[in-house]
């Protein structure tokens, strides 16, 4: 599953699975342009990887500033490997979401992916060689009690999948997502409720729940060659969780 030669852009790369997908694909040789809002976080992920070696360039953008992501794309160029991964979430039921908090995590979760879709799709396709990884969850195959615009979020991020899949497949392209389950980052770690995490390790055939490396290792294989006829897939990372 070597990546040396591809260039992968990750959004979110500040701490939890976006942190750990940029530490294994350096491992894996990958040059890396690493996107957090979270400038201090960022600059600890950049030059941790920087000491061990990696070729990294780290970019201070709030996603959902358009105007700002698009200047800031201008300085990337093109990349070989995009892995949205960038998220958050405003739970809610029915009854008690805002029209903002739907929007706002829709925004990030589907509307983001696009934008970075088209700007990288074109330079990919003409290569003819690329991968793309969006990064969904669980709930977006089986929904969740006061989550409706994370689960319908993420569910959102299946069609997109499927949809660029079936429009990048002829030109060397594959897409595909990753669906983690309950996984110990800070903010799982900050804002659930422990009887939420313990509902739901009870759940999880497997009995725990994932470390963010874990997650990091499938995204890196589906932007391997090692994963060069998969394409479209929708790959639960949950210990069981949710099937």
């Amino acid at each position: 599953m070597a990546l040396s030669g591809r260039r992968a852009l990750i959004t979110g790369a500040g701490q939890g699975i976006g942190r750990s997908c940029a530490e294994v694909f350096a491992s894996r040789g990958a040059d890396l342009v690493l996107i957090d809002k979270n400038g201090e976080t960022l600059e600890e992920v950049r030059a941790a990887i920087s000491r061990s070696g990696g070729n990294v360039t780290a970019l201070v953008i709030d996603l959902v500033d358009f105007d700002r992501l698009r200047s800031g794309l201008e300085e990337i160029g093109s990349v070989d490997i995009l892995v949205n991964n960038a998220g958050f979430d405003n739970p809610g039921t029915t009854a008690r979401i805002t029209d903002f908090d739907m929007e706002s995590v829709l925004r990030i979760h589907v509307k983001v992916p696009l934008l970075l879709i088209q700007r990288f799709l074109p330079s990919m396709k003409s290569s003819g060689w690329g991968r793309i990884v969006n990064i969904g969850s669980i709930w977006g195959l089986t929904g969740a009690k006061g989550e409706v615009a994370y689960s319908t979020a993420k569910a959102g991020i299946l069609g997109l999948t499927k949809s660029v899949a079936r429009e990048a497949a002829p030109y060397g392209v594959t897409v595909n997502a990753v669906l983690p389950g309950l996984t110990r980052t800070p903010t799982i770690e900050k804002v659930l409720a422990d009887k939420f995490k313990e509902m739901i390790i009870r759940e999880t055939p497997l009995g725990r729940w994932a470390e963010p490396e874990e997650i990091a290792r499938v995204v890196a294989f589906l932007a391997s060659d090692d994963a060069s006829f998969v394409t479209s897939a929708a790959i639960p990372v949950s210990g069981g969780w949710g099937i």
